[in-house]
């Protein structure tokens, strides 16, 4: 009697394992194409974001909104740093391909591809700052900062940013709660963009 009882326990055991195979083979076969092609985890190491964003800071990366549309000034972004690709940093698209960014103390001026002039009106710095400089941006290319300024290295210091060292784009913050928010940091250009 006793290996009759048993019986049971045992396709029943197995047939769990089984289930369980499958349940993880499904889970692997949906989590993993996403966390490679669509979206992935970032956390923000630095003060370089900050207010916007802080240290510690996790983040959700939308890493297929660039394959269908261009990066726009204002969006806040996560990219290869161009002095060392194993490095991800995150921070503020300013210029875009084909203009010229001025910076003159803490005045930015974009002198965009038909001529037309801006000067930008960032409300979302909080600290001064001052630079000097002129970069001349290529098409396929990018001029990202740091809201904290003088805390930042940024396109300042290396230049340009090309656009196939972008990764995505913030989509949610998740931690810390106090702070959730769905594309944290993220202005329209008409926000700051003001004509000359």
């Amino acid at each position: 009697m006793n290996s009759e009882s048993n019986a049971p326990q045992k396709k029943s055991f197995g047939r769990e394992v089984v289930e369980l195979f499958r349940f993880v083979l499904i889970v692997l076969a949906i989590v993993v194409p996403i966390r490679i092609f669509v979206a992935q985890p970032f956390i923000v190491n630095g003060e370089s974001m900050v207010p916007t964003l802080e240290n510690g800071d996790y983040l959700i990366i939308d890493e297929i909104s660039y394959r269908a549309r261009d990066p726009q000034r204002g969006e806040v972004i996560v990219f290869r740093n161009p002095t060392n690709t194993t490095q991800f940093l995150i921070k503020r698209i300013i210029g875009l391909p084909g203009e010229q960014v001025q910076i003159n103390g803490s005045a930015i001026t974009i002198m965009q591809a038909d001529g037309t002039v801006l000067n930008l009106d960032e409300s979302y710095i909080t600290t001064d700052f001052s630079s000097y400089g002129t970069w001349n941006l290529n098409e396929d290319e990018y001029f990202a900062m740091g809201d904290n300024r003088g805390r930042s290295l940024d396109s300042r210091a290396w230049g340009a940013l090309p656009r196939e060292n972008i990764v995505g784009t913030t989509l949610l913050r998740l931690f810390p709660l106090s702070h959730l928010a769905l594309q944290p940091g993220h202005v329209n250009a008409s926000e700051v963009e003001v004509l000359e």
